[in-house]
């Protein structure tokens, strides 16, 4: 059994930015804190004082972390970046509502005595001898300190305060990880007992020093069991003060879920009736599991719940059927074709993940080309007469300054030429779609064929399959590339206008162009002519991805990716393995290509390079950030692994920003997630100069300084499928029904009744259904609460068992 936490984090946008520029305004990001680790950064949403990120992180988190942190800062070409104020929501504040946190969020101050990180060792005894009590505080090191000095290091020192009494240890210089090891002794003095206080400060030869955290102990601890280990560092009570506003606000959405996750033989009768409701009937069904998440699920969790169906059927090899069963339940309820598929529902939200999940490469491999060519030309792109600048075109009329017309032809021509070869790309990609995505298509386009075979309505099925594929995943990652990692960065308002018109014309195309000339955008009419050209290749193309061989169906899938498939590829900067002291660190660094896979982290001078170097992803033991100043150099990152006979080797390697630093980190992280003996502890630094620049320590096999942080990863479509936990958030979401299946199968019917008692009821009070389908119904449902019953008591007993009272009763082997 394990716990699992994890976030899921969404920062929406901003309001009322203070500007903090000369031209009155200001370029904001979001940097994303847990605790001390930075998991996230947003892009730059440039001169806006109400940006837009729309920016979603799935955290995966430790159990024992404390808080999440927002940053709002404002990006300088030249110097640092100006802080505009952050929030700081606790664990406890993000758990008081199981639906999580979604609100308006004022920023407040950053206070340095409220910016304090890190731990700190101490071990206290209480002691006696003929002159009184006394008390003996050994402060041993600290680690993770947060950084005071320009130098991004700090020069530490510890105040013990018990009572009236005080003392100090020693200054340690320039690290944030200082090694003390020292004991202080402080008499008690007259009066009540008194708590303990150690208070941690960085040393300033000029000004006051600056506070660096605390932490306290009150007089009945100190008795009963006197502390002994690794403290978090807390600020001064009361330290963070808030701006009543005038730093404006961000809206955030944050919900934590964390769990247990029971042995894989808990969850099998679940996973049998979920497999079984896919396969099994679905226009009559109302009291299956699937039929019962339908019905439970609204707004975001519905999107969640979405995710880990297709996941948990793709590892089953059941995702055709599961969503065949969906689509036949939506067709049930639909009597307008104009309307199918049209809402937010499981079936949606289903097949949007499912594209997602497994049509990924194939979106970027489509459409990557084209959207960095927008980007890289930032043409200026407007068909809307009351949006067009006269000025930002050199083609004169005769008046001497650009006409509308001169724009409409110009900008026409840009957006064509942009628009063109993505269509290209797209009627062009039959054989490059994933055939699990064409397979679902071709269940799709029957299916809606038979719900609605008339004539008119020979569309319908065009536009079923139209409406994912262009609607649903081309037309939203050409309008946010960033959101579909086609992009570091959000464009900016130009090179976004363009994106937009372009994201239009796509929609249209997945519309067939049914609504072309309706509506009030009638200024994108100059396109319509080359909408209407590419229709009938849009036809074609989807006549050809549904015609393919096979069944959306097929065996259990044990991977999204497999192990030998490249999951991350990209130049980082790589230390040499022996530097010369003498060598300038810029010279020590040297660009390489870089591919992950499950099985290695292979590298060489280029892509085109033949001969590569490796490292075995099994050898790996822990994958960390490495401090500023160990080579005056940010984004590095280490990755520390043992070879055969035992002996550890640091690789360095220097990422472009701190997003690919993160994406890197996670990545390797979750690669290396089986690997045994995975590291504690770890070195922030580097050893140079024979010592290591994070604790000072002049012993290259001295132990690790800084906690490793294994489990902080970032989720992404390339995770790992990892059943037992699908199914328990499964299980979570048909307990909120328990009752309401309850009640609709079990109380309002005697379940020994005979049929006959049966015939004479009300058949409309639980959809109208014969006798014979309330039978199923009725068996059917109290399977379901019996596996739900089942899985409770389980809970139970590995609860028991934890808290060390034996469990309530045997599990079964």
């Amino acid at each position: 059994m394990a716990k699992s936490s994890s976030l899921n984090v969404r920062v929406v946008e901003g309001r009322a930015l203070p500007a903090k520029d000369v031209s009155g305004s200001s370029d904001p990001y979001c940097i994303v804190k847990v605790d001390d680790e930075v998991v996230a950064r947003t892009a730059t949403v440039w001169k806006s004082l109400s940006p837009f990120w729309g920016e979603e992180y799935t955290v995966h988190l430790p159990l024992d972390f404390h808080h999440l942190a927002f940053y709002v800062l404002d990006e300088d070409t030249v110097g640092h970046d100006d802080i505009i104020g952050k929030i700081s929501l606790s664990r406890e504040a993000i758990a008081a509502d199981p639906r999580g946190i979604d609100s308006w969020i004022n920023l407040n101050r950053v206070d340095p005595d409220a910016e304090v990180q890190g731990e700190v060792y101490l071990a206290v005894q209480m002691q006696e001898d003929p002159q009184g009590r006394f008390l003996r505080c050994h402060v041993l090191k600290a680690r993770d300190l947060a950084p005071r000095d320009i130098s991004g290091t700090s020069d530490p020192f510890a105040r013990v305060f018990w009572g009236s009494r005080s003392s100090e240890t020693s200054i340690i210089k320039k690290t944030r990880f200082p090694h003390w090891d020292e004991v202080l002794e402080l008499r008690e003095a007259p009066g009540a007992p008194s708590p303990l206080r150690v208070e941690l400060w960085d040393w300033d030869m000029v000004g006051k020093d600056d506070f660096l955290g605390m932490v306290e102990f009150p007089p009945k601890v100190l008795q009963q069991s006197p502390p002994n280990g690794w403290f978090r560092l807390l600020p001064f009570p009361g330290a963070e003060e808030g701006s009543g506003g005038s730093l404006g606000a961000l809206r955030l959405k944050v919900r934590l879920i964390e769990d247990r996750v029971l042995p894989s033989r808990c969850y099998q009768p679940l996973l049998q009736l979920l497999a079984e409701s896919a396969l099994g009937s679905a226009e009559e069904d109302i009291s299956s599991p699937l039929a019962v998440l339908e019905e439970l699920t609204l707004g975001d969790c519905r999107q969640d719940l979405a995710t880990k169906l297709v996941k948990l059927y793709f590892g089953q090899g059941l995702t055709g059927p599961f969503l065949d069963y969906l689509t036949r339940r939506e067709l049930a309820r639909t009597t307008d074709p104009n309307t199918l598929f049209r809402s937010n529902s499981l079936a949606s939200k289903s097949m949007e993940q499912f594209m997602k999940l497994v049509g990924m490469p194939y979106l970027h491999e489509v459409l990557k080309p084209v959207i960095s060519r927008v980007f890289e030309e930032k043409k200026y792109i407007e068909l809307d007469p009351c949006k067009m600048d006269l000025s930002r075109t050199k083609r004169l009329s005769f008046k001497g300054t650009s006409s509308e017309e001169h724009v409409r032809e110009a900008s026409l021509g840009l957006l064509t030429g942009y628009l063109r070869p993505i269509v290209d790309a797209i009627v062009g990609s039959v054989g490059r779609c994933p055939p699990a995505m064409r397979l679902a298509f071709k269940q799709l386009h029957r299916r809606v064929g038979e719900r609605f075979p008339q004539a008119e309505h020979e569309d319908v099925k065009y536009l079923a399959i139209s409406g994912f594929l262009f609607l649903r995943f081309f037309a939203p990652a050409i309008l946010t590339p960033k959101l579909f990692d086609l992009r570091d960065q959000h464009a900016d308002p130009q090179t976004s206008r363009s994106l937009l018109l372009l994201a239009k014309a796509v929609q249209s195309l997945g519309n067939l162009g049914q609504q072309l000339g309706q509506g009030k955008e009638l200024w994108m009419a100059p396109l319509h002519p080359f909408l209407l050209q590419s229709i009938s290749r849009v036809r074609d193309f989807l006549d050809e991805l549904v015609d393919v061989e096979g069944e959306a169906a097929g065996g259990p899938a044990k991977a999204l990716v497999p192990p030998s498939v490249t999951v991350r590829e990209g130049y980082l900067l790589k230390r040499k393995e022996e530097v010369p002291a003498s060598l300038a660190t810029c010279f020590a660094f040297k660009k390489r290509y870089f591919w992950l896979s499950g099985e290695t982290l292979s590298y060489s001078k280029s892509p085109e390079w033949q001969t590569r170097s490796s490292i075995p992803v099994s050898h790996i033991r822990a994958v960390e950030r490495v401090e500023e100043g160990a080579f005056q150099l940010p984004h590095v990152m280490q990755v520390v692994t043992q070879d055969g006979s035992g002996t550890q080797h640091t690789t360095y390697l220097q990422c472009k920003n701190v997003n690919d630093l993160n994406q890197w980190l996670s990545a390797l992280r979750k690669a290396s997630a089986p690997n045994p003996d995975k590291l504690a502890s770890c070195h922030a630094g580097a050893f140079r100069s024979s010592r290591w620049t994070c604790c000072l320590q002049a012993e290259r096999s001295a132990a690790g300084c800084s906690r490793t942080h294994s489990a902080v990863t970032l989720g992404d479509w390339r995770d790992p499928l990892d059943p037992d936990a699908e199914t328990q958030v499964v299980y979570r979401q048909l307990l909120l029904g328990r009752d309401q299946l309850r009640m609709k199968f079990l109380e309002d019917y005697n379940m020994d009744t005979s049929p006959e008692e049966d015939a004479g009821k009300d058949p409309s009070s639980v959809g109208g259904a014969c006798p014979e389908t309330l039978d199923r119904q009725r068996e059917a449902a109290g399977r379901l609460l019996e596996v739900l019953e089942d899985l409770d008591r389980a809970h139970e007993d590995f609860q028991w068992q934890e808290q060390g009272k034996g469990a309530p009763g045997p599990l079964g082997p």
